[in-house]
């Protein structure tokens, strides 16, 4: 059986291996929203909303 302090050094050193192969690899990132989305309207705002005929003849 090995050392203790030798299976941390290879633990340290796996771990440091994961962290640079992700770190090398290729990542997209993603825009964020400029604007955020518009509130949603109250059900009293969305009954007055209509269609009012004008009849000028």
């Amino acid at each position: 059986m090995l050392p203790s302090f030798i299976i941390d050094q290879i633990r340290r050193r796996e771990a440091e291996e994961r962290l640079r192969q992700e770190a090398e690899q290729p990542r997209l990132e993603l825009p964020m929203d400029v604007y955020p989305e518009p509130e949603a309207r109250d059900d009293e705002e969305m009954s007055e909303r209509g269609v009012v005929i004008l009849d000028l003849g």
